[in-house]
């Protein structure tokens, strides 16, 4: 992780956390992170994610958003957006790259976003 202006201490674990949410290429939980974290080093308990977790999103190293009532992470974006089917129930993270309409209608200056599509998906629509 880069930003390291917050005092923080420098331990093998927060090392060892770093490198494995460095890993994750997409959206991912705090139970999801103890899991994989767990393999290498199974004494580790899930409150020291939680506490690295808050940690790093105090940093700016970590983006949290909201997901269904639980928070999730990414280390890649701090926009977020989600299509949900309302025929199978079918989650799916998507990514926006042209927020330029978006931008258009708000006064001020944007600085993340959350967004709930819901729809229809393509394999619903097709039966």
């Amino acid at each position: 992780m880069k930003n390291r202006t917050l005092k923080t201490r420098f331990t093998s674990q927060k090392v060892i956390l770093e490198s494995e949410v460095e890993d994750f290429t997409s959206f991912f939980t705090a139970e999801e992170l103890h899991g994989k974290i767990r393999r290498s080093f199974p004494k580790i308990g899930i409150a020291t994610i939680y506490r690295y977790l808050k940690s790093a999103v105090e940093r700016g190293e970590v983006h949290s958003f909201q997901c269904e009532r639980r928070a999730i992470y990414s280390t890649n974006s701090k926009n977020h957006c989600h299509f949900y089917c309302e025929v199978c129930g079918e989650k799916k993270h998507i990514t926006l790259q042209n927020i330029g309409a978006l931008q258009k209608g708000i006064r001020g200056k944007m600085c993340h976003f959350q967004i709930d599509v819901v729809g229809i998906c393509e394999e619903c629509l097709r039966k």
